[in-house]
């Protein structure tokens, strides 16, 4: 096991958010400022060393994480990887009481918790992709329901 290896570390905050929609943009900005204010944050193009397997490195990321920032945009639940760490993030907050603190970025609250516009369209691709694990899929939607229920911020057009 390498030293430098993410599992072996504790984070102040896990940002969960769609790289497509805000990598270069939003999130570059929410993990400077974080970094000025001293908190340790993890960042997937930062803290996973090259040839490791991104999945288990993001889930005990997640697991070593004391505050969850997610990152809601367009393109957010068109992405397994995003669903899954939502998944995760909401059992964790669930089995901890750890904090999550969701930002809609050009996205409404509504949206998140209905489901609707692009949410909504994700969704439906997914229970045809996955139509054998539709379990899977009710999971994702129960998280993204409860996550975005939770009062946070509405960046829009910013």
């Amino acid at each position: 096991m390498a030293c430098s290896s993410s599992h072996a570390k504790n984070f102040d905050v896990f940002v969960s958010f769609r790289g497509l929609d805000t990598r270069n943009s939003f999130t570059d900005h929410l993990f400077a400022a974080l970094q000025r204010k001293g908190i340790f944050a993890f960042r997937d193009n930062q803290n996973i060393n090259k040839g490791e397997l991104l999945e288990p490195e993001l889930l005990q990321a997640i697991e070593g994480s004391h505050v969850f920032i997610v990152v809601f945009s367009k393109d957010y639940a068109s992405s397994t990887w995003c669903l899954k760490e939502l998944r995760k993030i909401f059992d964790r907050v669930e089995e901890t009481g750890r904090s999550v603190l969701p930002i809609f970025y050009d996205v409404t609250p509504s949206e998140v918790r209905k489901q609707s516009g692009k949410f909504g369209k994700a969704f439906a691709e997914h229970e045809e992709r996955f139509k054998d694990e539709l379990e899977m899929v009710k999971k994702w939607r129960e998280a993204l329901k409860a996550i975005g229920n939770r009062s946070g911020w509405d960046v829009q057009n910013k």
